[in-house]
């Protein structure tokens, strides 16, 4: 391991033990926790200049230097000494650091091979701390679980960039992945679409997408001034709780989002015409009529007024006329 830096020795001499600390489920240990120390300006700007860090336009990186959003975080993940945390992003450690202070172990993935030797340093002296440099769409989170917390649901947090942010979302909850909660940084106005509802102008695929599998609330706003770089746009907090089951009962689940991306694809449209226009179904214009008219809806209706029940409604109406 490489020589402790002035910053990481003075982590270490104000670190505080934890007692009663889970080595494994079933044996415990105390250990010395290092106090966070990265999250200001100052120390994200020393680190990375210290090893001479090239920003990846790529993976659009932006790191948090508020301790004050970093404790909200974890206070809305509610981690606790019994938690498996998998963070997805950690950057150069500085919201890893406030998450081996609360949780038993972390398991940070990070795609940029750049920053792995920077973390070897930021997290140096953290006992309850795993970094895998891998993809977060190629890692097998539940074998993760299997290995280090007994195939019971882990928590996940993120602060990713928000060009990923929906496609690893999806990923991670159209796999099912064993996870009791996910919370994320996204940008503001993708949260508000996650909580959205029908009629609204945010209401769309996301909306019933995340809804379906989850219950997304809102834990806080985080302005641009909390980053390095400063975004461009707002930022939310926001917790997606994991169901036990989905929302809805429907036969064809892969029907189901069919229709529903068919239906948001062309929002003007009624959304006979839409689903009739769609490439991914093959309906016929009556099929469809007579499918909306069972459910209880005019044949003038749009799609984005739709409620995820009346969606699933309409998804085994069509897959018993198929």
């Amino acid at each position: 391991m490489r020589e402790k830096t002035h910053a990481a020795q003075d982590a270490l001499a104000l670190g505080f033990e934890r007692t009663g600390v889970l080595k494994s489920m079933d044996e415990k240990e105390t250990q010395i926790i290092p106090k966070p120390y990265l999250a200001s300006p100052s120390m994200t700007k020393d680190v990375l200049e210290r090893h001479h860090f090239a920003w990846q336009k790529k993976y659009g990186q932006n790191f948090l230097i508020d301790p004050g959003i970093l404790e909200e975080i974890v206070r809305a993940a509610e981690i606790t000494e019994d938690d498996l945390v998998l963070e997805i992003g950690p950057g150069i450690g500085t919201m890893t650091q406030y998450l081996c202070v609360y949780a038993r172990e972390v398991v940070a993935v990070e795609i940029d091979r750049m920053l792995i030797p920077v973390l070897e340093d930021t997290l140096q002296g953290y006992p309850n701390v795993e970094v895998i440099n891998q993809d977060i769409l190629k890692v097998d989170i539940a074998q993760i679980a299997e290995e280090k917390n007994q195939g019971r649901p882990i928590k996940i947090v993120a602060n990713l960039p928000y060009y990923i942010t929906t496609p690893i979302l999806m990923n991670l909850l159209e796999k099912r992945v064993p996870y009791e909660s996910i919370t994320i940084m996204v940008q503001q106005e993708v949260a508000e679409r996650m909580q959205a509802g029908p009629g609204t102008k945010d209401y769309g695929a996301l909306s019933l997408a995340v809804q379906y599998y989850a219950r997304p609330k809102v834990m806080a706003s985080v302005p641009p001034q909390c980053f390095m770089p400063r975004p461009k746009v707002d930022s939310s907090v926001i917790r997606l709780t994991a169901r036990e089951e989905p929302a809805v009962r429907v036969d064809d689940e892969q029907l189901l989002f069919r229709l529903i991306r068919a239906s948001f694809n062309q929002r003007r449209k009624t959304l006979v015409n839409g689903l009739k226009n769609s490439e991914e179904l093959n309906f016929s214009k009556e099929e469809i009529e007579q499918a909306v008219t069972a459910i209880g809806k005019p044949l003038t209706v749009r799609g984005e007024t739709l409620t995820l029940e009346e969606f699933a409604a309409l998804a085994n109406a069509l897959g018993s006329a198929g």
